[in-house]
């Protein structure tokens, strides 16, 4: 993009922003006239660009511009919430007049409030996320197109497309509350993604690829992105079904990291003070291998979760969830701190940047050490309780045999304990995917129930 046009736009977004401060300042001063003893704002603008096509044809092409105000006030201890897509000043005054008769009429909380005054962020870095690169409709599509035909075009089994689309955007963002603190975010992405079918009538397979990020510069060339998508939509043809047994099971790098995600909702505010996690009173306890880490990285340049505060506008800092397997803290924002007796982690409205440190190999070393097992590359169903820990997940991959992948499998059931198969971790990849703001490599959980077919 050129450097003068680059500027324009970054000039743009920054004066947009601060007339949303200054928007969000007189939202506040109307509240507390109305008696407001505390008040949150948060204001937001999106827009963007996404095209879809399938089979060289054009499926789809939308534009997105979104812009919202969500209002939070508190009478004392009682509490009021109201929202509005429409930023005209009558809107707005509707919505703080909502808010603050919802207030007066709710029950007292006591630990209903703003966070704590003395925990605001008072250092806003770049962490170097806003690169505006618009795109017009016929640069996304042409984009989408090249993905889609590079995978189809890689062998003649690609039978049939399920569709490739290229999109991008651009948030602005602020928040504010009567502590006087007033924080402002601004951010760009860029997604690319290909879904190919191969083979015919009961034999068809499907997958998929994607890149994501917030420079367009840095994302991988549509034709990349086309042929991984068609290279594992072959791999998967001819499934067999495996034996049902006890086996070691690794999780692709692109799956593997729902294992830690479900590791943090369990130790979430909203669980632990719910009574609904199978992790309760685990402070301090180990709940993984001795030599694992998970660290909190909210300040990465570039990084998909980096913020300077949280939603409540609570500073922001690197710290460890997890250090040497044992649970260090929860993940808390100031309401569910005050139910749990503790303080804000700058957690709320979830983690950052979070990264698994630990010993790691090669993914081929992992495969030959298994013997027999499942790679899992893909996992379907929502079946992981968090009361209990228990966990059984529909999976698509391949079976090992010997130390080498052996056959593609389907439809296959696997499941386990998730305490015990945290626990159970002996060997995390070296593949790192980039792609979310929590990065892992493959994980190899040393023995899960596998059902297939006998």
């Amino acid at each position: 993009m050129n450097e003068g046009i680059a500027k324009v736009a970054a000039d743009a977004a920054q004066d947009r922003l601060d007339e949303l401060a200054g928007l969000a300042e007189e939202v506040i001063g109307a509240c507390q006239r109305q008696g407001a003893s505390q008040v949150e704002v948060g204001l937001s603008e999106d827009r963007g660009l996404s095209a879809n096509v399938r089979l060289g044809e054009v499926e789809t092409i939308e534009y997105t511009r979104d812009r919202g105000l969500s209002l939070t006030v508190y009478f004392g201890k009682r509490k009021g919430s109201a929202s509005t897509a429409d930023l005209q000043a009558g809107s707005i005054r509707t919505t703080v007049e909502q808010a603050c008769a919802l207030a007066r009429f709710t029950e007292e909380d006591d630990c209903a409030g703003l966070a704590d005054p003395n925990r605001m962020a008072r250092a806003f870095p770049d962490f170097d996320l806003w690169h505006p690169e618009p795109m017009d409709a016929d640069s996304a599509v042409a984009i989408a197109l090249r993905a889609e035909q590079a995978g189809r075009d890689l062998d003649r089994r690609i039978s049939n497309s399920d569709g490739a689309s290229a999109s991008q955007s651009e948030s602005l963002s602020v928040y504010a509350n009567s502590h006087g603190f007033i924080g402002k975010e601004r951010g760009t992405s860029y997604s690319i993604s290909a879904s190919l079918i191969a083979g015919e009538g009961d034999g068809m397979q499907r997958d998929y690829w994607y890149d994501a990020h917030c420079q367009r510069a840095l994302m991988d060339d549509p034709e990349a992105i086309g042929r991984r998508a068609a290279e594992r939509t072959l791999a998967r043809l001819a499934p067999r079904d495996p034996k049902t047994g006890t086996y070691p099971v690794l999780f692709s790098a692109e799956v593997a990291r729902s294992l830690f995600g479900s590791l943090v909702s369990a130790v979430s505010g909203g669980a632990l003070y719910r009574k609904a996690s199978f992790l309760i009173d685990h402070l301090g306890k180990q709940v993984l291998p001795r030599g694992f880490d998970l660290l909190e990285r909210p300040h990465l340049l570039r990084g998909h979760r980096s913020a300077a505060f949280d939603s409540e506008g609570v500073a922001t800092r690197e710290s460890y969830l997890v250090r040497d397997g044992m649970l260090e803290r929860y993940v808390l924002g100031s309401y569910a701190a005050r139910k749990l007796g503790m303080v804000s982690t700058g957690n709320s409205g979830g983690m950052h940047n979070t990264k698994v440190a630990c010993d790691t190999a090669e993914r081929a070393a992992i495969i030959a050490g298994m013997g027999t097992g499942l790679l899992v590359t893909e996992l379907m169903g929502q079946g992981t309780n968090l009361l209990t820990g228990d966990y059984s997940r529909g999976a698509a991959g391949f079976w090992v045999e010997n130390g080498q992948i052996a056959y593609p499998v389907d439809e296959v059931t696997i499941a386990g304990n998730l305490r015990d198969m945290l626990l159970a971790i002996e060997a995390v990849g070296t593949d790192v995917d980039r792609r979310s703001s929590l990065e892992v490599g493959s994980v190899l959980i040393g023995r899960m129930t596998v059902a297939g077919g006998d």
